[in-house]
């Protein structure tokens, strides 16, 4: 069948005159007016057709048949160009069905169509085609019937096979499968030694296709996909970064100079603000002292911030351990010697982030002047960048290795761990930072009522040194500036794809607002805290010393799984230097910004639950606690914290040759 341009005649077996084939008229978008398309012919085997290959008639030649015109109308006919066997202006197309004397063969699908024997008769085809088109739905519903009814009976099968753990053996040209102990299954084929394209050919298994069909159909019916579907996205939950290419580096080099007795005088210190920022603050004076080449005195510690915790300095740490680490380094006695103890301290508050030139040039003056010094703050009196190897190596010593907490801290500590570990189970430290007085400082209370609110607002002005007192919590939050609400954290962690029975360990003090935690806990029940998670004998000598239990709190999060944080506080920063320190375990850092926009979209209903969890995902796929290089910045106090990420300086990379 093609299209012509040309109308065609043929002559009948009778050599009468021509008659015009039979037409359809089309409209093709390739041409601009109508074509025609030449009808097909239908013929029985019997009859023998000619074609003259001189001219585009054909003689069909039958013996005592008759012909039988079925006129077809086209769907793709053009209304006004028509062809009717007697130039009727009917829309039909003409077919030759040469018949035998006794009729057509098959005559019962032509319903209430009367065949004539010795003239033809138009039959309607389009009811043909329905006939057709109904007998071809009924067989592809029986095949399709059939197949299921094998693929059942194979599978179960399959199962009988996997729950009886026997063998079933099949013919010698097909697969002996075995079936053992519940996944685990593996294959074993006979194959006829005739043949060559059957079986294996140097190890590489020629029937993979059908038997890796029929294997995931043993799986599948099992429920083993499944399962490893699950492992799989369970295992990724708590993989963390690769990491093989960098190591600690912080150890005493070669040339390194012993140590000797002389020094230029004597530094005190009173470490001030929580147990974190003291501790950042002490690794900085151990700094200062080397670069002064001073004797440090056991650091004090500050006991009028909010807490107002009474512990010392030996209680929260092996005061032994740190001198007895820092011994090549630096000098550390427990008191002044008593020909010093006389003397006024001068008192001095080092410029933040201070290079060491700044305490070589203007500060050791200073001590070598008094002999005495006494530094008022602590905190972030170095700078981040832009300091010796040997000063930040320094650092590190002493931040990993000489502050190691008091023994019953660690004690306890370690012993927290096991439990949050029961059966062997993995477990997740949340620093969540919703404690009143960091939402009182930050000016957040998205989800508080107004009431609470204003009680925010009230104690941040009864706070003196917070200097910001108006702040639009509302602005500040989609900036990213707010610690996320217990709500918008079992959020993020569902969607990261934590399951509900996820063992937490919180790393914080009592959660702020009315109910606040019920969003959290509804989703994941197993929440746990020291304060639930040892007696009350065993907290006994902590109670009342805030920075002790945060000790307590900082040995369980540094040993976690997963360490999740949800503001940019001294225990995040210093549990999460630490955690890359020792081998960049897996930290999630969230995208406050970006999170928070994410949730008023989910909430607001503009983004499925589904699409919220992708979105998630892709957002913290690098946020993970992967080795990255810190790097400087405009302003100090806008860089990345020299503890939040000790790369470089304390970490170094091995480069592949």
């Amino acid at each position: 069948m093609g299209y012509q341009h040309k109308r065609s005649s043929s002559t009948d077996n009778n050599g009468g005159v021509g008659t015009p084939l039979p037409q359809i008229v089309s409209n093709s978008p390739r041409f601009s007016s109508s074509i025609t398309r030449r009808a097909p012919s239908f013929k029985r085997p019997t009859t023998t057709t000619s074609v003259d290959p001189t001219s585009a008639a054909s003689t069909t030649t039958t013996s005592h048949h008759h012909e039988i015109d079925l006129v077809l109308t086209s769907p793709r006919s053009d209304n006004n160009s028509q062809t009717t066997p007697n130039s009727s202006h009917f829309n039909f197309l003409k077919y030759r069905f040469v018949g035998a004397n006794s009729g057509i063969s098959g005559g019962n699908c032509i319903n209430n169509h009367e065949v004539n024997k010795g003239k033809g008769s138009f039959v309607d085809v389009g009811f043909i085609r329905e006939r057709k088109k109904l007998l071809g739905q009924w067989m592809f519903f029986l095949f399709c019937g059939f197949s299921l009814f094998l693929g059942l009976l194979k599978l179960f099968g399959y199962y009988s096979i996997n729950s009886n753990n026997n063998t079933t053996t099949l013919d010698h040209h097909h697969a002996i499968h075995q079936v053992h102990s519940g996944s685990h299954f593996s294959r074993q084929y006979h194959t006829d030694h005739t043949s060559h394209d059957y079986g294996y050919r140097d190890g590489v298994d020629t029937r993979e296709d059908d038997n890796n069909l029929e294997q995931t159909l043993m799986m599948v019916a099992s429920g083993v996909v499944d399962k490893a579907n699950r492992k799989a996205k369970y295992s990724e939950i708590w993989a963390k970064s690769n990491s093989e290419n960098f190591s600690q580096c912080i150890e005493l080099s070669k040339s390194h100079k012993r140590l000797d007795e002389k020094t230029n005088g004597y530094i005190l210190i009173n470490a001030n603000g929580g147990l974190n920022q003291m501790r950042f603050g002490i690794c900085d004076m151990v700094a200062v002292a080397k670069i002064m080449k001073a004797t440090l005195v056991l650091p004090s510690l500050d006991h009028t911030s909010y807490w107002a915790d009474e512990s010392g300095f030996k209680d929260l740490f092996d005061w032994q351990h740190f001198m007895e680490t820092l011994k090549d380094d630096v000098h550390v006695i427990e008191d002044l010697p008593p020909e010093f103890s006389n003397i006024e301290p001068f008192k001095k508050t080092p410029i933040s982030w201070s290079k060491v030139s700044y305490y070589k040039l203007e500060v050791l003056p200073l001590l070598k002047e008094h002999k005495v010094i006494y530094f008022t703050h602590t905190d972030s009196r170095i700078a981040n960048n832009g300091i010796p190897n040997s000063i930040q190596k320094l650092r590190c010593r002493v931040n990993y290795r000489a502050l190691k907490y008091s023994a019953p801290i660690e004690k306890l500590g370690n012993t927290m761990v096991k439990r949050m570990r029961e059966n062997g189970n993995p477990y997740l430290a949340l620093h969540l930072r919703y404690e009143k007085d960091m939402l009182a400082f930050t000016g957040c209370s998205h989800n508080l009522t107004a009431e609470e609110d204003d009680e925010l607002r009230k104690m941040r002005y009864e706070v003196s040194h917070w200097k910001e007192k108006e702040i639009d919590g509302s602005e500040r939050r989609k900036l990213g500036g707010c610690p996320l609400t217990p709500r918008e954290t079992s959020l993020l962690l569902k969607g990261l794809g934590f399951p509900s029975n996820t063992r937490i360990y919180l790393v914080a003090g009592e959660a702020y607002g009315n109910g606040s935690m019920s969003y959290l806990t509804d989703d994941f029940p197993n929440i746990f805290s020291h304060s639930t998670l040892a007696s009350e004998e065993e907290l006994e000598p902590f109670k009342n010393h805030q920075n002790m239990l945060a000790g307590l709190d900082y040995v369980v999060a540094l040993q976690s799984d997963a360490f999740v944080y949800t503001y940019d506080g001294n225990m995040a920063k210093a549990v999460k230097g630490h955690r890359r320190f020792d081998g960049f375990k897996k930290t999630i850092s969230p995208d406050r910004t970006n999170l928070v926009r994410i949730i008023d979209e989910y909430d607001e209903g503009k983004i499925t639950w589904m699409k919220f969890t992708s979105k998630v995902q892709k957002l913290h796929k690098y946020r993970i606690g992967g080795p990255y290089y810190r790097e400087p910045g405009e302003f100090p106090k806008l860089e990345e914290s020299f503890y939040a990420n000790p790369l470089p300086g304390c970490i170094c990379e091995t480069m592949k040759k």
